[in-house]
């Protein structure tokens, strides 16, 4: 499959998964539900490593560059979008969490040394706005939903979506020298959420409250959080390092930010209403920005 497919196929893994995530995320809070959620991705990812081998590949060299991406990435990146999603709710953090694109893109350009020419920049740039036009236009007028309501203070939400944004570039930029040289990538998962889950156990001992639950964990909430797990970081995140060891890391970047997208017919039927016009003409510029792209 190419890389640009595999990268759209991430961000529909990433789409269902935030469905799982609302829920458990709010009620445990931002660190206890990323904490659950790496310790099952992280058992799930290590089953299939060691049955399929992958991990007679990583050196001392690998495992520590993998550390550092899923640090920035995983530990910081992660624990700061279930942040602002409790804050702003999925559709907002979405929108902010998509500027990861025009993030990785500047990146790419600059470290990489990668540029988009012709109908592949222009179906970027369609790409792009599309998905923000999708998100920031797709709530109705009377939409009352409690995953609508802000909670606490706008700007710190705002700064958190970013900052989700700008780690998910650099951890997955960091990524594409390694990716290339052939380093599987069920094993690098493994890594990288395994020493995330490191830092966060770290940071849990440091007794500061706020990263402690704000409530028990429920059967219930054991089981969304091990779907998520397996949807996003066990499938999700693997498809995007399969995609970036041989597509270009803009791209696959560009690509993967079409979860807001995807996301719009999964909150209709959660909300039983149709997402608002301007997120139908959204979709419609991202889907023809995705067709310039691949042909």
């Amino acid at each position: 499959m190419r890389p640009e497919l595999l990268a759209v196929a991430a961000a529909a893994c990433w789409a269902v998964s935030s469905l799982f995530s609302a829920s458990p995320a709010q009620r445990l809070g931002a660190f206890a539900f990323s904490r659950w959620r790496m310790l099952f991705a992280s058992a799930i990812l290590w089953s299939l490593a060691l049955v399929g081998g992958g991990w007679r590949d990583l050196d001392a060299a690998a495992v520590a560059w993998l550390g550092l991406s899923g640090v920035i990435g995983i530990f910081v990146g992660d624990t700061a979008l279930f942040a602002c999603m409790n804050r702003l709710g999925p559709r907002r953090s979405g929108v902010l969490f998509a500027t990861h694109a025009l993030f990785s893109g500047l990146l790419a350009s600059q470290i990489l040394g990668e540029t988009l020419w012709g109908w592949a920049l222009l179906g970027s740039g369609l790409l792009v706005g599309g998905v923000m036009l999708a998100v920031v236009r797709g709530k109705r007028g009377d939409e009352q939903h409690q995953w609508e309501q802000t909670r606490g203070r706008l700007a710190v939400g705002v700064a958190l979506g970013l900052l989700a944004a700008l780690c998910q570039s650099v951890a997955t930029l960091m990524l594409k020298p390694l990716m290339s040289s052939g380093v599987d990538a069920v094993a690098a998962s493994a890594v990288r959420m395994s020493l995330a889950l490191v830092a966060h156990g770290l940071l849990l001992a440091s007794g500061w409250h706020g990263a402690r639950a704000k409530d028990s964990l429920r059967r219930q909430d054991a089981g969304l959080i091990f779907l998520s797990a397996a949807v996003a970081m066990a499938l999700g995140m693997t498809l995007i390092l399969r995609a970036m060891r041989d597509g270009q890391a803009g791209l696959v970047a560009i690509f993967s930010s079409l979860t807001p997208v995807l996301i719009l017919p999964l909150l209709w039927a959660v909300y039983r209403r149709r997402p608002a016009d301007g997120a139908w003409l959204g979709a419609l510029l991202a889907v023809a920005g995705t067709a310039l792209i691949l042909a």
